[in-house]
């Protein structure tokens, strides 16, 4: 007998055994001994060979265990069945119908394993319903709430597998279906028996992008890079794991041409609002006929498309999106964040305070409430005197219910250029910092971000652009720098002392706002929250020498209003902004502009506990008796 070390022991929790022997199933069915699995709180999915899968509880629950083996069978099926190159070469270049394509292409390797395995069909049901129970679609009530892609994708897996969809995502399909049925209903119906041929399967999908008048690109195979390339019907890796763990586990289709495709596909949903809902229903309520009905087509937008607003990047090659803790080590983080806290002592105690009251809010406008007597859960101590009067009475357990102001996701995005340096720096870090863990005490996550430049002036951009016998009108010229601080579900003890980095001498430099507003928007997009706030938190105007040099004076001025417009009128995403020293309510409708940087804290809990405070009276109003719709339209 081998006897285990104790330290072993110690590391190793009752979870161990499930996770080893689930990654050692996932590696088998994608054939592919190198697969990294990394269990953890990043999106699950599958990036090169790094696969993500969430990481379990110390004492998972049944329906735990299946959704975390759904994810991992999605991930094995990816590795198994999934052509990235060949799916980025066909991938057409609208956003919504792109949103689809990629939807449309989850589903059919999903498939593809539903059908040769029940035990695999089971955890993929298990993971689409745990999916679709925490993004609450049930309570949606009008059309443009219920995303394009999504629904298609559902039917499409219904006519692979003869599934239905989850019932949590039932009104996704019915808002939808009759409208898509009549206009591809026949060419729906040719995906069914090219499944296993990715190309074909893609090139027959397109025929349904065409039908629903997404898009207009055209998809010659003969012209396809990838033909010279071997296809194989029948994945080896596929076919090995298949007779070896039938029941085993997968995650879902996540390649790095894929990473922002549930966020493009949620920004696009909204666009169903603008088309006409009377012609969607395609019945006329008073003579029961069909009506004529104009071509309904998604509309272009700037976070999309850009150029098509006057907007041009010079060259993004050289842009960066990185965590703060890979910009210096650890050690030095380690000294700005004491830096940071001793130059923000006397400041602390006032911004926890305010913080404190804005706790208390929030806590008050919670709606608790508890299930009894169920079998798993919390035990219920009030009914232990049951068991001791009767031993032979079973435990009863509680449960709390989830509320709807949990369901929240706040990002603050904060300005990093030069005009920043000093006490602004310091201040907007001291209440990023606080405000996430009185947000993260309330049950809302909580991501942080930054935005500047890499270089001064121009960069490698600038330099390119030189080089190239500088061109007329080039659009921006320098180089971004994206930092993400926190992420929204990393807690905040873990991404404490990444906020140090904006003492870093050398950082804060130039500004490109309407860019960074726009990548904080496509990350909130994909979160599963139902409620997401954006707060920016900047001190000027965008300003880039290198760009305004070349280009007109309000260049990034007007690209900056276009994406605010954009998000304000047509997004799902809450944007509130504050102004340190400048007047931002000339740029957002919702916005704040304070004097100096002590005012910052009192301004963010005060907008943040008015957004609260709607939701609050939102929720009152919609347990009163009504007799129409919330948009004037028939009663629900």
């Amino acid at each position: 007998m081998t006897l285990i070390p104790p330290s072993s022991k110690a590391k190793s929790g009752p979870a161990e055994p499930f996770k080893e022997a689930l990654s050692q199933a996932t590696r088998s069915i994608a054939g592919n001994p190198n697969i990294e699995i990394i269990y953890g709180p990043d999106p699950p999915g599958l990036s090169g060979e790094t696969a993500h899968l969430p990481e379990p509880s110390r004492v998972p629950t049944r329906a735990e265990i299946a959704a975390i083996r759904g994810h991992a069978d999605a991930v094995a099926l990816t590795a198994a069945c999934h052509d990235t190159k060949l799916h980025s070469a066909l991938q057409p270049t609208n956003s919504m119908a792109r949103a689809v394509f990629d939807a449309v292409e989850r589903a059919r390797v999903e498939a593809i394993g539903a059908q040769r395995m029940c035990g695999m069909a089971q955890n993929l049901c298990a993971k689409l319903e745990h999916h679709y129970n925490q993004a609450r679609y049930q309570n949606i009530s009008d059309q443009g709430d219920a995303p394009l892609d999504q629904a298609i994708a559902l039917m499409v897996r219904e006519r692979l597998t003869g599934l239905e969809p989850p019932p949590n995502a039932a009104r996704i399909v019915n808002f939808w279906r009759s409208w898509i049925e009549q206009r591809a209903g026949n060419v729906l119906g040719e995906l069914d028996d090219l499944v296993e041929n990715q190309q074909a399967f893609a090139q027959a999908l397109h025929d349904v992008l065409k039908a629903l008048e997404l898009t207009d690109d055209q998809v010659d195979g003969a012209d396809d890079p990838m033909e010279d390339e071997p296809q194989t019907d029948e994945p080896e890796g596929l076919a090995d794991g298949a007779s070896e763990m039938e029941g085993a586990e997968g995650g879902d289709l996540q390649s790095d041409e894929m990473s922002d495709s549930d966020g493009e596909g949620a920004d696009d949903s909204q666009s169903a609002e603008l088309g006409d809902i009377d012609q969607l229903q395609g019945q006329s309520e008073k003579t029961g006929e069909a009506r004529p009905a104009e071509p309904w087509r998604p509309n272009t937008s700037v976070l999309d498309d850009p150029g098509s607003f006057g907007y041009q990047v010079f060259s993004n090659a050289f842009d960066e999106t990185v965590e703060a803790q890979d910009l210096c080590d650890t050690d030095e983080l380690e000294r700005l964040r004491s830096f940071l806290d001793k130059q923000l002592h006397n400041l602390h105690g006032a911004v926890a305070r305010l913080a404190n009251r804005l706790q208390r809010k929030l806590l008050a406008q919670q709606n608790r409430g508890w299930e009894f007597d169920l079998d798993e859960g919390m035990l219920d101590a009030a009914r232990l005197t049951r068991v001791v009067m009767d031993p032979l009475c079973a435990l009863s357990f509680k449960q709390e219910h989830d509320t709807d102001f949990r369901d929240t996701v706040v990002t603050l995005l904060l300005d990093n250029s030069g005009s920043m340096r000093g006490r602004p720096i310091m201040v907007a870090a001291c209440c990023a910092d606080i405000l996430a863990r009185t947000l993260e005490r309330c049950g809302v996550k909580v991501e942080i971000l930054g935005f500047t430049t890499r270089a001064w002036k121009g960069g490698q951009s600038r330099e390119k652009w030189l080089k190239s016998s500088k061109p007329s009108s080039p659009g921006r010229l320098n180089d971004l720098r994206h930092i993400i601080y926190k992420p929204a579900d990393a807690p905040w003890r873990r991404a404490r002392r990444n906020l140090g980095l904006m003492m870093r001498e050398g950082l804060l430099k130039e500004n490109i706002d309407g860019e960074a507003l726009a990548w904080a928007h496509r990350r909130l997009l994909g979160r599963p929250e139902q409620r997401r706030i954006l707060m920016m938190i900047s001190d000027g105007a965008p300003v880039d020498d290198s760009t305004l040099s070349v280009n007109s004076g309000n260049y990034l001025e007007r690209h900056l209003r276009q994406v605010i417009e954009e998000i304000e009128t047509r997004s799902p995403v809450e944007l509130i902004a504050i102004g340190i020293g400048h007047d931002v309510t000339r740029y957002y409708r919702r916005a704040v502009t304070i004097t100096g940087a002590e005012e910052l804290a009192g301004a963010m809990t005060d907008k943040l506990a008015e957004l609260f405070e709607e939701t609050s009276s939102a929720r009152v109003e919609t347990r009163r008796p009504r007799s129409a719709g919330r948009r004037g339209g028939k009663p629900h």
